[in-house]
């Protein structure tokens, strides 16, 4: 039987600013800095900050090898790539909070997070949408998210915005 095609799921701005604000009042501390997990985070990310009042932005981009095969035991094991990341003193003694848009598998932000604690900050994850069939990670789940979903989300900023899709003429 091959495998089921997740069901997509396109959501409008008004949505993510349901999502904002459903976030907003879940945090349980201050924050001196953000890390937001280029490229889905920067958007939630710095609406966040905005809302929050948080000025100490930073970005990590992280990737992780190309899948040749598709077993998950070979593929799921990868060590990530950390392309860009905050230097150690920057994150070092600071509640850190960590955006991205959705936990899927949840690789990518849980190797943020631990790379944060690492360097001496104090992290906690904050994503829109947290899929649970899809994480590695067992009952582990982000500090906050604001909904729950089994869908491949797809964010208004990933709409497809090439020269091709802009409608010429007046406005």
């Amino acid at each position: 039987m091959a495998p089921q095609t997740p069901r997509g799921e396109l959501i409008a701005w008004q949505e993510v600013d349901k999502l904002i604000d459903h976030l907003v009042p879940q945090f349980k501390r201050e924050f001196t800095a953000m890390v937001m997990i280029t490229r889905g985070g920067i958007v939630p990310g710095g609406l966040l900050a905005e809302a929050l009042d948080i000025t100490h932005i930073l970005t990590a981009a992280v990737d992780f090898p190309a899948q040749i095969e598709r077993q998950k035991s070979s593929a799921f094991m990868a060590w990530p790539e950390f392309i860009q990341f905050p230097a150690d003193d920057k994150l070092r003694g600071r509640p850190t909070l960590i955006v991205d848009d959705v936990w899927g598998s949840g690789r990518t932000i849980t190797a943020v997070k631990n790379r944060v604690s690492a360097a001496g900050g104090f992290p906690e994850t904050c994503v829109l949408h947290f899929n649970p069939y899809r994480s590695l990670f067992g009952s582990f789940r982000p500090d906050y998210y604001a909904a729950v979903t089994d869908a491949y989300i797809i964010y208004p900023w990933e709409v497809n915005r090439g020269t091709d899709q802009v409608l010429l003429g007046e406005v």
